[in-house]
């Protein structure tokens, strides 16, 4: 019994706008689905595939690990430099007694983003060797909880407008973390837009 509902919801999808279930259909690439309902977009499948979906993950690793390697932002006041890095600003958040809002930082700028790479890369990897990864449904649906979490366009936002307060006081040098954030962030979205989750849905085969 168990089985055959999981074979029902992986054949049907759910129309975001209307909610009528009904059953995918193939597409070829850069084709759109509509709702059979209300005519609204239901799902679509990417130019490039898995390989386009693959290196804008990857290169969106690179890019992260850069961003935590090096500083963000370097002040100059008074002829004093001071530079400081993403973990070095949660360091001394935590130190300052700000533990929650450096354990917010940490989990919304390190830990969800590396969460949703490596769940990205570990499928696409697989996919792409023509192999299902092992317990692939629950890593679908984690990807699915974990994606409004991963808040590095927040962060940088946050960062640029506090660079504008600052400028004010001091001499910034915008370092080359925030550059590869930014960058990250570019890749991120065109990772999710070309990592079609409906897609992906086609390989699970249910337990």
């Amino acid at each position: 019994m168990q089985k055959k509902a999981a074979n029902f919801l992986n054949s049907v999808v759910a129309c975001d706008e209307c909610d009528l279930v009904q059953h995918p259909i193939p597409l070829h690439d850069g084709g759109w689905a509509l709702c059979r309902g209300c005519e609204g977009p239901l799902y679509y499948r990417a130019q490039g595939g898995l390989d386009r979906a693959f290196a804008f993950a990857l290169g969106a690793l690179v890019l992260f690990l850069v961003a935590n390697a090096y500083p963000i932002i370097e002040l100059e006041i008074q002829g004093n430099r001071i530079s400081s890095s993403l973990y070095g600003a949660i360091t001394q958040l935590w130190h300052q007694d700000m533990k929650t809002l450096a354990a917010l930082i940490a989990a919304t700028t390190i830990v969800l983003p590396t969460v949703e790479l490596v769940i990205m890369l570990s499928i696409l990897f697989a996919l792409r060797r023509g192999a299902t990864p092992v317990g692939m449904s629950m890593l679908l649906r984690l990807l699915h909880e974990v994606r409004p979490w991963s808040m590095t366009e927040v962060f940088v936002l946050a960062v640029l407008v506090s660079l504008v307060k600052l400028a004010h006081i001091a001499h910034v040098v915008v370092g080359i973390a925030l550059w590869s954030f930014g960058g990250m962030m570019i890749l991120l979205i065109a990772a999710g837009q070309a990592f079609n989750l409906q897609e992906l849905w086609e390989h699970v085969n249910p337990e």
